[in-house]
């Protein structure tokens, strides 16, 4: 980024609130008008920018969260048409309003906070430029002043207070004298780094369905959908009455129901000045469907009136979107969609609600390819992986957990000393493989190419004498429905199993990665093939049966090629058995629900796959929707069926993991895989089951929109393709050959039932 002159900035006194740094300014004079000006903006916390009697942007929660011990990012902002107006020699404000955040705010869930600052501090670099050329610069210094805000509280997960009696002239020039003095924070080591991912911003305003009395009394108000965000309240009533809104996602009991919640408080006061106010709290964000409103001074009707719910998230372009005869599917999917939304926000968390919100790196390594097909993703998580990297370089090589890695210093849960684990730390390898696959860009590739392989290292060296990974803490497969609401771990997998193959998965990659590279590929190419004899030898029995027997050792062995063509065959007969025994409810935890519907698929158990995905009682995927769920869950029985809330003390109801199977929705239900990175090439090749009658789904890709729609019509299967220059596609109906199409729209027939 360009020379930067701005200090960090803090307040000298505790104002209670927070803080306003602010600075009087006055153009200069005899350079004609100005012709551009732009704000360099950044914070250890959270920061909001006015200039001009206006807020800067619509951007929300900048700069964002990062790992802050080494990298601050800097956010630039066009503000030319808020000096409009300013003659030369005249007077404006420049003003800064910084929240907690996550630098300053309080993070995980084992107390405290402050992890990477005792202090908030904001810093800015205004450029303005005049019409013969000259420059003029206003930048946080000692001169600036410190005020106190309307926001007398503020913490992600507990929520915003804000007294809207507290004058807010210092907007405007000349309004204002005194205030506090400021000092400079030392950023230390951080380096300040160009925004380079899409901002936080709001993405949608939801009204109210519905406002009623529950039984203990409460006045409560459902917004229809669990979201990402908080609700904007217009009131008028006597000064000092304060509004206090509790947010949580679901009911029990026909009360709010918090328990999830945990410690997050997630409460929003809101003070009246006595005239019209309207509040919308910008320094916190809730994941909720219900709020309780205590404190209205006004009927239900008017509060219903006076209430919006304001959905917020990074704001990524959509790309990718399905569709079918299946109202529950559908429903399924949009939920999946929702729940990306409302964990894609700055960072990609698992979950919005609860004293957590952490960049779990086990949740997005299940989800990337659906993250990417939905939405373009590129920069997001590119940006995401330097951290990761970060962390490694000061852990030994180790990806942690979470990425930013707050639990280092957090006293959570103890999950012994933290090394490398199986598909949580993989997701260093395998999140960037799938950017390459879905965008075709090596740059991400060799960017991160130090990153995997330093994993896939630490990983040899805790291989036993058997070269299988048996050591070290495991997740496994993490959330087996059949494990105990206490004991997520305790699946019915072979950790060392599960860890083993996601190992040879890692070192597969890394060696392909090397190739495209042009780098020595031996190492990676040598490891894996330990690990594949590894595994062989240790797990894999002479008829065929893996260690444990379990739905997920098979899958995992099946997708991620471990096996032979004839030990594939008898895995799947063997999956399929299992997913049957079953009664063709989900048995899979973690690592194995992303892929087992591509392990039956792959082996020949298409139907088993689609009876599995549209099965409705828990667990399944559609037994949430059928609850009237609108986020994927964190469990497959979030919600009990007699609508009690999962006794276990980590239940959210928006995690977007499980939601993972879309990614084989696109490619086997819709019909469209990418055969080539970037979609340069792709396999039209719709397989039609579960009694469903039509299905479609589009891909914007880099090169433009690709789309498949299928219906079966009088039995026939009638399959439409798009396809957009500059790709190569094949069409591949049930019982045909592959046949060649360019571009253009082009529409096929078959005859129905014939088996793919």
């Amino acid at each position: 980024m360009t020379t930067w002159t701005a200090s960090f900035l803090a307040s000298d006194d505790d104002l209670g609130s927070a803080p306003i740094l602010r600075r009087e300014f006055t153009l200069d004079t005899g350079h004609g008008d100005v012709t551009s000006a732009t704000l360099a903006l950044s914070a250890l916390g959270v920061v909001e920018a006015w200039l001009g009697g206006r807020r800067v942007s619509d951007h929300l929660l900048e700069p964002g969260w990062t790992s802050y011990e080494w990298r601050v990012r800097v956010v630039s902002h066009d503000v030319t048409d808020h000096l409009v107006g300013t003659e030369p020699g005249g007077d404006a404000v420049l003003a800064l309003v910084v929240g907690n955040g996550w630098a300053a705010g309080r993070l995980a869930w084992g107390g405290g906070g402050g992890w990477y600052t005792d202090e908030r501090a904001g810093a800015a670099e205004l450029r303005i430029g005049f019409a013969d050329g000259h420059e003029q610069r206003v930048a946080t210094d000692g001169s600036w002043r410190a005020l106190p805000s309307g926001i007398t509280a503020d913490q992600l997960y507990d929520g915003e207070d804000v007294d809207a009696r507290v004058p807010d002239d210092w907007q405007r020039p000349g309004a204002v004298e005194g205030g506090s003095a400021v000092h400079t924070v030392d950023l230390g080591e951080r380096e300040l780094v160009a925004d380079t991912v899409p901002p936080v911003r709001s993405l949608a305003e939801i009204a109210p369905v519905e406002v009623w009395t529950s039984p203990s009394g409460a006045t409560l108000v459902d917004f229809g959908v669990n979201l990402v965000g908080w609700v904007r309240v217009t009131a008028t009533g006597p000064a000092g009455t304060v509004l206090t809104l509790r947010h949580a996602e679901v009911l029990e009991h026909d009360e709010l129901g918090t328990r999830p919640l945990r410690t997050a408080a997630a409460t929003d006061r809101f003070t009246l000045s006595g005239g019209e106010d309207v509040f919308e709290p910008r320094f916190t964000f809730h994941g909720f469907r219900y709020a309780s409103v205590d404190g209205w001074p006004g009927s239900q009707d008017d509060l219903r009136a006076a209430l919006t719910a304001v959905q917020v998230g990074s704001d990524l372009h959509r790309t990718g979107t399905f569709a079918s005869s299946h109202e529950l599917l559908d429903t399924f999917h949009d939920n999946v969609v929702r729940g990306m939304q409302g964990n894609f926000l700055s960072v990609p968390t698992d979950c919005p609600q609860r004293d957590e919100r952490l960049g779990w790196t086990g949740d997005i390594a299940a989800f990337a390819p659906t993250a990417a097909y939905l939405f373009d993703t590129k920069a997001f998580l590119e940006d995401w992986l330097r951290d990761v990297w970060l962390e490694q370089q000061h852990a030994d090589g180790v990806i942690p957990f979470v990425v930013p890695d707050v639990l280092k210093y957090s006293p959570a849960e103890d999950f012994g000393k933290p090394d490398a684990t199986a598909v949580w730390s993989d997701a260093g390898v395998w999140v960037p493989w799938t950017l390459y696959q879905a965008y075709g860009d090596t740059t991400v590739l060799a960017e991160q190419f130090d990153s995997m392989v330093a994993h896939v290292r630490r990983v040899r060296d805790h291989l036993s004498p058997q070269d299988v990974w048996d050591t070290v803490f495991q997740f496994g497969d993490w959330l087996d429905p059949d494990a105990p609401p206490e004991a997520p771990a305790d699946a019915k997998a072979d950790k060392g199993v599960v860890a083993t193959i996601c190992a040879f998965r890692s070192a597969s990659i890394v060696a392909e990665v090397a190739e495209l590279l042009g780098r020595d590929a031996s190492e990676f190419r040598d490891l894996a093939a330990r690990l594949q004899a590894g595994f062989r030898t240790t797990y894999l029995q002479e008829d065929g049966r893996i260690t444990s027997d379990a739905t997920t050792v098979y899958t995992l062995a099946i997708v991620f090629g471990i096996l032979t063509p004839e030990q594939e065959a008898v895995a799947g007969d063997r999956l399929a058995e299992l997913a049957a025994a079953a009664g063709y409810r989900i048995s899979t935890g973690f690592a194995g629900t992303p892929f087992i519907t591509d392990a039956l698929t792959q082996t020949g158990h298409l139907e088993d796959a689609y009876r599995l995905l549209l099965q409705t009682e828990c667990p399944s995927w559609l037994y949430p929707v059928t609850m009237g769920a609108t986020t994927v869950w964190e469990r497959w029985d979030s919600m009990l069926p007699d609508g009690s809330i999962n006794p276990g003390q980590m239940t959210s109801f928006n995690h977007y993991a499980l939601g993972a199977v879309a990614d084989w929705m696109h490619r086997v239900v819709g019909g469209l895989t990418a055969t080539a990175p970037g979609y340069a090439s792709v396999r039209i090749a719709p397989q039609p089951g579960g009694g469903l009658t039509w299905a479609a789904t589009a891909y914007e890709s880099v090169h433009g929109r690709i789309a498949v729609r299928w219906e079966l019509v009088d039995g026939e299967l009638v399959v439409e393709a798009t396809v957009p220059e500059g790709v190569d596609a094949v069409v591949v109906l049930p019982g045909a050959e592959e046949r060649p199409v360019g571009a253009g729209t082009h529409t096929f027939r078959a005859p129905a039932g014939v088996p793919a």
